[in-house]
């Protein structure tokens, strides 16, 4: 007796169909699973029998064979409870395998028979949607999840037997839905506003040309000074995400099991600020079972790394590759997954071990030696990834007492999103989507400055050593300041202030 029954298994953050196929034949009890399962799949056999028996089903006394196909990719998680325990009755006769060739299946078993949420639900029902599969059977946990896939039926089901009489024909349930538009609207609300917070208009308006132009961005400054305030509120001017980057962005969350029930699509940019002593595998992705790293959740989002110097150096190294290529390619002897990794990196720190190196209210307590190795945990390739690098002065008496509020982020993201149509229109047909992304050619192409503009480029350039990494960035960065101001051409006025946007460049910390 053969049955035959539909799954899936997640490799990265996408889903590959699986097939399970359960073989009973003579001979004496043995429950075996091929095809390369870990260990959590190695166990379903122990649920599976429990929760069948506690169903009101038999469990058949004889050599049962359980084959996940392809048997060369591994298989991991719990997922494949249910659909083992449905082959086994469609192969005794207890399920029509009529109705089971038109689902997938996907679920934890309880011992009492009852389906616990699993993890990739939406990256499933994306998979079997390409397919032409009609639905998908999933806990009831995660059917708001795989609704927001349109176009496939997502049943939501809570106990083994309940699955039994749908595929039986015996029973009816009505695919999950959900109204994705204002489940998008709903979720794309982000609490932080600039208005909030007082003084520092310098340094908002450098944040603001890093989220015109995509620039990774560097505060450095006392503590107390607002820097972690300022990087929170960063989403909020960053234009909001289209659909296809919240799918894309949700299912690394669905992949980790990060997502939140009430919470079907991550619509609001990600906001990520891992603490200073995580783990390059931590930040990266990988581990003996590859899962996505802090760069990956931070996907189409902000990374916050506050206190910089503090992150161990080699954990700091292994960002220059995403940050380069916007993904992270993670190598094990039997497979190679990519994660995405596109996100805008924000970072923070002292000026000092102590933090008050050239306060003039506030005595540095530290020693040549200690300020020398407190800068050479930052390595050049690093910074030289980084576009713009400010001061964030301590906030003055005055600027704390003002009751008046600040600029709003909805006054800001209005002139952010300007410049990124602009942008959007300049590298039209190209893989460049800002300008923190042009190449040599792209600056020669749209980053010639003015008369003025060149000569004080040239001044500056020769005076203060810039070189020519650096004199790219003011390039792109300039670039940026006058899409803001909507100029088509660089002018001096741009070049001055992209130039004041590089202060480790152009005094020590």
């Amino acid at each position: 007796m053969l049955a035959k029954v539909r799954s899936s298994a997640l490799f990265g953050i996408d889903a590959i169909l699986v097939e399970v196929e359960v073989d009973i034949a003579p001979g004496l009890p043995q429950f075996a699973t091929v095809g390369l399962p870990d260990g959590a799949v190695k166990e379903s056999k122990d649920r599976v029998k429990s929760a069948l028996k506690n169903s009101g089903y038999d469990f058949p006394a004889r050599r049962i064979t359980v084959n996940l196909a392809p048997a060369d990719l591994k298989k991991e998680g719990t997922s494949f409870d249910l659909p083992m325990s449905i082959g086994i009755l469609a192969a005794t006769g207890v399920v029509n395998h009529v109705k089971l060739r038109e689902y997938l299946l996907l679920g934890e078993l309880s011992l009492d028979g009852s389906i616990k949420p699993i993890r990739g639900c939406l990256s499933v029902a994306v998979a079997a949607k390409k397919a032409g599969i009609k639905g998908i059977l999933v806990p009831r946990e995660n059917a708001c999840e795989g609704a927001v896939v349109e176009g496939i039926d997502i049943i939501g089901v809570s106990e083994l037997a309940e699955v039994v009489t749908f595929l039986n024909g015996e029973t009816e349930i009505t695919p999950h839905s959900v109204d994705v538009h204002e489940l998008f609207k709903r979720n794309a609300e982000y609490n932080e506003d600039f208005s909030e917070v007082k003084g520092q208009e310098h340094a908002k308006r450098a944040l603001e040309v890093a989220a015109a132009g995509a620039h990774n961005i560097l505060m450095i400054g006392p503590p107390g000074s607002g820097k972690t305030m300022l990087a929170r509120r960063i989403p909020s001017i960053i234009p909001s995400m289209s659909f296809d980057e919240a799918i894309e962005t949700t299912k690394i969350y669905s992949v980790m099991g990060l997502l939140e029930r009430e919470m079907a699509l991550l619509a609001h940019r990600p906001f990520r600020s891992p603490h200073h002593t995580i783990s390059d595998i931590g930040l990266i992705g990988g581990g003996n079972t590859p899962r996505p790293g802090e760069v990956s959740l931070s996907h189409n989002g902000v990374l916050f790394l506050d206190e910089l110097p503090e992150f161990k150096k080699h954990v700091l190294e292994v960002l220059r590759q995403p940050m380069e290529d916007g993904r992270v390619t993670i190598s094990r002897a039997l497979t190679t997954i990519t994660y995405p990794s596109r996100f805008m990196l924000v970072a923070a720190l002292n000026p000092c071990p102590c933090g008050y190196l050239g306060d003039p209210l506030h005595p540095c307590s530290c020693t040549p030696l200690m300020i020398q190795r407190y800068r050479a945990r930052l390595s050049g390739p690093l910074l030289d990834r980084i576009d713009i690098h400010i001061e964030v002065p301590a906030v003055k008496y005055r600027d704390l007492a003002d009751q008046r509020e600040g600029e709003s982020s909805h006054h800001i993201s209005r002139r952010v999103d300007l410049s990124r149509e602009i942008q959007r229109e300049r590298f039209k047909g190209s893989r460049v989507h800002s300008n923190s992304q042009m190449t040599p050619r792209h600056i020669r192409k749209f980053c010639e400055p003015d008369t003025a503009g060149s000569h004080l480029l040239e001044l500056v350039t020769d005076r203060m050593g810039f070189s020519a990494r650096t004199y790219n960035r003011i390039l792109k960065v300039s670039r940026t300041i006058a899409d803001l101001d909507g100029s088509e051409g660089i002018r001096e006025q741009h070049i001055s202030e992209a130039v004041q946007y590089r202060s480790l460049d152009r005094k020590p910390l």
